[in-house]
């Protein structure tokens, strides 16, 4: 494989596009019913070195009289770029369609349009009454009011808006030396929100007061009577935790009216998310999990009765799903995701190693998978995973994609108890692949057995090119997901399919503690990581090899990324003589070392077992266990060569843990090699950084595969 070859593999998987969101408009005539379905996506530009958003829309032609049979569906008009805009929301009567933009000169806009063109532009930036314009999906949000004649979305606070010309130049002085929080990886700058409320009508915008001083507002939306709001509040006191992938952060749900009356809607000492306002106006569900403890994990749903303000149980923790059955909440809710009836709630979650599409009947409470799968056993026939993009007037919108299919659109109206759905696909992916896939399930042997949690098995994914491109046995790629808490569904993968393509199998380790397997899987791994999950890996190593004779035990590599590349180093430590090469990004080597440096310092006591507190001071003890769990413990046996892909401006995990892994193999002679990125994150996510790594990761695996 030559540079160019690999490049050119990567640009044609990278460029494929993905969905971002959907929404659905619907219009009555005499005798035909007609929806239109309108998609905005996302796709990576290598010329560019950006991501760019575009829209697509798609017309549905109905019946009148039968509202769920789909009759035409009209082709799809030309793709239009969507260049500018940071958010952008329809509102529900008249189709009218907010924008906020951000022009190429700093300002930002609010534009409303209607059918016959811009009809309102408001200068957000010029009113300097906040600063920057959340549009995150942590705090952002952008909400009609019922009557229309509002907006409220969410934004960073302007500290001196209310300052004179010579207060604002003494308080730069003073402070411009002053450390301010922020909620940590990828939402830095993000200190202290605010809601903000716009009135179209006569152009003047307010920011609300009455948010709680401790309390870090977002995911707002507009309360039924239109003179109040409901938000998410994050308790920043004493100090913030980073935000980012990270569901157990201690917050509730507030009521906060026009004249800055606040209530708190739930309890307290919990975590919530994702508020959703039945179509009705007579219930509120909303996402609840612990705080503190494993950062990602399963989640209850939970409804309020706004008239009699009774809280009560949709969805409980599955703390250990049967064979077949539905594993547990473990994602945000979609924004749009009630019938019209608000009787039922629809919601994609992971369910073993796919991702997986429910609707929960609030009168039985009984869940039901929508996306006609019989059993696993059948899976590998149809769509690999599937995911929620919106339900308006029971019309679904999905996005499906397998390890072989790139992501694309099929719509269903939402069935009749006991009925299966019709789907219809809107557009076929511009191109498909022939890769050979399956799914393992792996139960480690009783020796590896978890005693306070016995039982519990786990997966994998793997992914081969054709057989027929090898006339002997194909190198094994063995990708760990990181988080820990975090999935590797069967469902579209860039890196995978770019590294198939080329030549390599790839098995995708679902180890015990991922999500899809319920909360006691969860729950598993804490104080067993370096150990059970390593172990974990390794059993799904020689099961893929036991299973599948054209994989070549004497041609394996590890590669993954953040707790994936802890995982990695491990794997060549623990076992030098199975590993023939390594990549890790931001991989934590030494968890004592990190335990300063790191937005969730939490998660360094919790993962190791230990309880945390914020005002936890380091002990030996607690230091001795983080670095016996450490991957740089086992350093002086790796012999294994390893690359290292670090990002600059690393968060998470501190890029001077993967430094210290390259001078601990530098020193004993080792092959290492370190990429480093001085503007990019803990994801490494910039387009031109995705594509370095790719190339250089291929490179490092054929020269030492």
């Amino acid at each position: 494989m030559e540079p160019g070859e690999i490049t050119g593999v990567y640009s044609e998987v990278s460029r494929l596009s993905a969905p971002l969101c959907a929404r659905v408009a619907e219009e009555q005539l005499p005798d035909l019913r007609v929806c239109t379905v309108a998609a905005e996506w996302s796709q990576s530009d290598l010329v560019r070195g950006s991501r760019l958003r575009f829209s697509q829309q798609w017309t549905l032609i109905m019946d009148s009289n039968d509202h769920k049979s789909i009759r035409t569906v009209l082709p799809a008009g030309p793709c239009v770029p969507l260049s500018e805009e940071l958010m952008s929301e329809r509102s529900p009567i008249q189709g009218l369609r907010a924008v906020v933009r951000e022009t190429g000169a700093q300002a930002v806009l609010l534009e409303v349009w209607d059918r016959h063109g811009l009809r309102k532009c408001l200068n957000l930036t010029a009113l300097n009454k906040h600063g920057r314009v959340y549009d995150d999906v942590q705090f952002g949000s952008l909400s009609w009011s019922q009557c229309e004649n509002k907006l409220l979305y969410v934004a960073e606070k302007n500290k001196n808006a209310s300052a004179s010309c010579d207060e604002v130049l003494l308080l730069l002085k003073q402070d411009r030396s002053v450390y301010w929080e922020d909620w940590g990886e990828a939402l830095a700058n993000k200190s202290v929100p605010v809601i903000c409320v716009v009135n179209l009508q006569s152009g003047s915008l307010a920011v609300l007061q009455g948010v709680p001083p401790d309390v870090s507002p977002g995911q707002a939306l507009w309360a039924p009577s239109g003179r109040a709001v409901i938000f998410v509040g994050w308790y920043h006191e004493p100090f913030r935790l980073g935000l980012k992938f990270c569901s157990n952060r201690r917050s509730a749900l507030f009521k906060l009216d026009l004249d800055g009356h606040c209530e708190c809607l739930s309890g307290v000492d919990l975590s919530v998310s994702c508020p959703r306002l039945s179509p009705d106006g007579l219930t509120l569900i909303y996402l609840q999990g612990r705080v503190f403890g494993p950062h990602n994990q399963c989640l209850s749903l939970h409804q309020i009765d706004l008239k009699s303000g009774k809280t009560s149980t949709l969805l409980d923790v599955v703390n250990r799903p049967q064979t077949g059955e539905f594993a547990g909440v473990y994602e945000a809710l979609p924004p749009c995701c009630w019938s019209a009836d608000s009787q039922q709630v629809l919601f994609s979650s992971a369910c073993r190693n796919w991702k997986d599409l429910f609707m929960v009947d609030r009168r039985s409470r009984t869940v039901t998978s929508l996306s006609g799968r019989k059993s696993a056993s059948d899976r590998s026939r149809f769509y690999g995973s599937w995911k929620v993009l919106t339900v308006q007037k029971d019309l679904m919108v999905v996005c499906c994609s397998s390890p072989a299919m790139p992501p694309t659109l099929r719509v269903g109206f939402l069935p009749s108890i006991g009925e299966a759905v019709t789907w219809l696909t809107l557009q076929q992916p511009s191109v498909t692949f022939n890769f050979h896939w399956t799914v393992l399930d792996v139960i480690p042997p009783p020796e590896e057995d978890n005693t306070p949690h016995p039982g519990l098995d786990f997966g994998a994914v793997l992914v081969k090119p054709p057989c027929s491109l090898h006339k002997a046995k194909m190198p094994l790629v063995v990708f760990i997901h990181g988080g820990p808490h975090s999935q590797f569904p069967a469902e579209w993968n860039c890196t995978t399919a770019g590294l198939v393509k080329l030549g390599f199998a790839v098995l995708m380790v679902n180890y015990r503690g991922s999500t899809g397997f319920g909360q006691d899987s969860i729950l598993s791994l804490m104080g067993r990581i370096g150990s059970q999950d390593v172990k974990d890996v390794q059993r799904a190593v020689l099961a893929a090899l036991q299973m599948d004779s054209t994989l070549d035990p004497q041609r394996l590599a590890v590669i993954g990324g953040s707790h994936g590349g802890f995982l990695s180093c491990h794997l060549v430590g623990q076992y030098p003589e199975i590993y023939r090469a390594c990549v890790a990004r931001n991989p934590v080597i030494n968890a004592a070392t990190l335990l300063g440096t790191s937005d969730i310092v939490d998660w360094r006591y919790t993962s190791v077992g230990l309880q945390y507190s914020y005002d936890q001071i380091p002990t030996a003890d607690a230091l001795a266990a983080m670095l016996e769990k450490s991957p740089i413990t086992h350093a002086a046996q790796i012999k294994a060569p390893v690359l290292l892909l670090l990002g600059g401006r690393d968060r998470r995990v501190s890029p001077h843990q993967g430094l210290e892994l390259y001078k601990a193999l530098k020193s004993r002679d080792l092959a290492v090699r370190l990429l480093w990125f001085p503007e990019d994150g803990h994801s490494l996510s910039k387009v031109d950084t995705q594509s370095d790594c790719f190339l250089n990761t291929a490179l490092w695996l054929q020269q030492h595969l």
